[in-house]
């Protein structure tokens, strides 16, 4: 009598071997075409950008708020962490894996780029502050070039020098028709986009090296972020300042800190899922191209005088975020004109070299 053999029987879930969930907070949009999924990421990452952008204006753009804006930085900074504890809660559960030294520095550069991205708001327009956060290429070049003695190609630096003339001529535009602008408040800004520039290169080596998921990296910056600002606002002052600062209108205040931590969590998460499904060059486009209606947005909604170097130097800027993306995928790209300028100019200089060398011989034998 021969064996029975067992039978195997294969259930079908629709599933892909190997594929990955793409999922937008506890959403799952792995089914859906790739098309669906960049154009439901486009969505959430203009819908919620424009919201917070709007959200951010509303509560840092009174005078009045200059005092007390880390007690708001604080709110926002909770809340952060709250939604990311409940997604945690919801789908994978947090499990640190990067060094709590690494997030400590991380919560640094966090409360850093964030504290003084708000208290800006309070000497610039909302267009001028966005517009410097779009240049995160200058500091970055620079301190690669010092730090890590990197080379950059010819589209880099014609980048930096065209973003430098567009930042330039913003700025002034604003000092020219803003009431309340200052310069203290570009150095703020200015301070705040240097820790943006640092904080993208620690986080990218902490998730490379110990394969940490964004929910922890989040979750634990935000986190030691609040201890920091906690014990900030209390040994100053500002948690009391800020709680009766507050509490003057506390319905419309906090609701307006909490969709703005709200909006801001969500675009983010869009952002990254962005990035997972379609890479950096079109999540940094669709940014972008975000950031050009939260600037139109904020003309509109918030009444503010508009002259049209507006319009050069923000399309200056656009000019040098594309050059430097498109300098990525042509790293040694130089134009033929350029190119053929300097090899004659090294020829001339190379033919009257020796022309000297062989006067300067000829001189010293006569001699």
């Amino acid at each position: 009598m021969k064996p029975m053999k067992d039978t195997i029987i294969k259930v079908d879930d629709g599933s892909v071997p190997g594929r990955d969930t793409i999922n937008i907070l506890c959403f799952d949009i792995t089914s859906l075409s790739h098309l669906t999924q960049f154009l439901v990421c486009c969505f959430f990452v203009f819908l919620c950008y424009l919201a917070y952008g709007c959200f951010l204006e509303e509560i840092f753009s009174n005078p009045e708020v200059k005092p007390v804006s880390l007690y708001i930085t604080l709110i926002q900074f909770l809340i952060t962490t709250a939604l990311s504890y409940v997604e945690s809660m919801v789908r994978i559960p947090i499990k640190r894996k990067v060094p709590i030294k690494t997030y400590a520095l991380l919560a640094a550069l966090t409360l850093g780029t964030m504290s003084l991205s708000n208290l800006a708001l309070s000497y610039l327009n909302y267009p001028t502050q966005l517009i410097f956060k779009s240049c995160k290429l200058i500091p970055v070049m620079a301190g690669s070039i010092i730090i890590l003695g990197k080379r950059y190609g010819f589209l880099d630096y014609l980048a930096a020098i065209v973003m430098c003339i567009g930042l330039t001529m913003f700025t002034l535009a604003d000092s020219q028709t803003s009431p309340n602008f200052d310069s203290f408040g570009v150095v703020v800004i200015s301070l705040a986009l240097f820790c943006d520039a640092i904080i993208g290169n620690v986080q990218e080596k902490a998730m490379k090296q110990f394969q940490a998921t964004n929910n922890e990296v989040v979750f634990f910056s935000y986190a030691i972020a609040c201890g920091y600002l906690i014990v900030i606002t209390m040994s100053t002052g500002i948690m009391i300042d800020g709680y009766y600062y507050c509490s003057k209108n506390w319905i419309k205040m906090y609701t307006n800190i909490f969709l703005l931590s709200v909006s801001g969590y969500i675009g983010l998460q869009a952002v990254l899922t962005l990035v997972r499904i379609c890479g950096a060059t079109v999540a940094v486009t669709v940014t972008t191209m975000r950031k050009v209606f939260s600037i139109i947005i904020s003309f509109l909604l918030f009444s503010k005088p508009f002259v049209f170097q507006y319009v050069w130097s923000g399309m200056l800027v656009a000019l040098a975020i594309f050059l430097n993306h498109y300098s990525k995928k042509n790293p040694n790209y130089v134009p033929s004109g350029i190119s053929y300028s300097w090899y004659f100019l090294k020829r001339f200089y190379a033919s009257e070299y020796r022309y000297l060398r062989i006067k300067s011989k000829m001189y010293a034998d006569t001699v």
